[in-house]
């Protein structure tokens, strides 16, 4: 009679063990479509941030110091007096280089005979529209390097396109998780989750390099074109369905 409870037991035991199993793989998890979808809008950028720079070289560093800061000081105030805040105007480098004497394979040697001066400056734009008569400004008053032009949104820009992407976005992925569902004869109850990514990458030119004595002998203005700034949004959903 005791070996027979033993049995009856264990038999309840893996009957309530079976249960437990089919009750956590019969979860909402099973019950689910996932789709995805993206979404663009193409704009024109509202800001602009050129890279200048002023290079001056001397064998005495002190000269090519005073050279520097002077130009500079001629650049910073042209720009100023040509439209452009104080505050939209910084430097963002500053460095003093020897420059080494090389033999003839190229190898330096021996003390350096003149030192190389560099003052960079970012000058940031409300308006890109006026980015080559800027330039040219700029190149005017002693600026002898233009590094980088940079075409962006403002963060009020920005935000406002981004929800615009995101929109398109998940539109289209709920209209393939509709199809989806129907196609599946099954009906979407909820969301899930939903996974999101979305920015755009601004417009650069590289290495715009100028002289400025080749910019003051040409009477037409700089043209610059912006282009367009695309900005995504990409979004992963899960729709629980019954």
């Amino acid at each position: 009679m005791r070996r027979t409870a033993v049995l009856v037991l264990a038999v309840v035991v893996l009957a309530m063990a079976l249960v437990g199993c089919v009750s956590a793989t019969d979860s909402v998890n099973d019950h689910v479509i996932q789709v995805s979808g993206s979404g663009t809008v193409t704009c024109t950028p509202d800001r602009a941030q050129i890279s200048f720079a002023v290079e001056t070289e001397n064998s005495d560093v002190k000269i090519a110091q005073a050279n520097n800061a002077l130009a500079m000081n001629n650049v910073m105030d042209a720009l100023a007096a040509a439209g452009v805040p104080r505050d939209q105007i910084k430097t963002t480098g500053y460095t003093i280089t020897p420059v080494n004497q090389q033999d003839s394979n190229g190898i330096l040697s021996g003390p350096a005979t003149t030192y190389q001066v560099t003052n960079t400056l970012q000058v940031t734009l409300k308006d890109p529209n006026t980015t080559g008569q800027i330039i040219d400004t700029a190149v005017n008053a002693g600026a002898n390097s233009v590094n980088s032009i940079q075409f962006m949104l403002s963060d009020e820009q920005a935000q406002a396109l981004r929800s615009q992407a995101l929109t398109k976005a998940i539109a289209n992925a709920r209209a393939d998780a509709d199809t989806a569902a129907a196609a599946l004869n099954v009906t979407i109850t909820g969301t899930q989750e939903a996974d999101i990514s979305q920015g755009y990458t601004p417009v650069v030119y590289s290495n715009y390099d100028t002289l400025a004595g080749t910019s003051k002998a040409v009477a037409a203005p700089t043209p610059i074109q912006s282009g367009d700034i695309t900005v995504t949004a990409q979004v992963s959903v899960t729709y629980t369905i019954s």
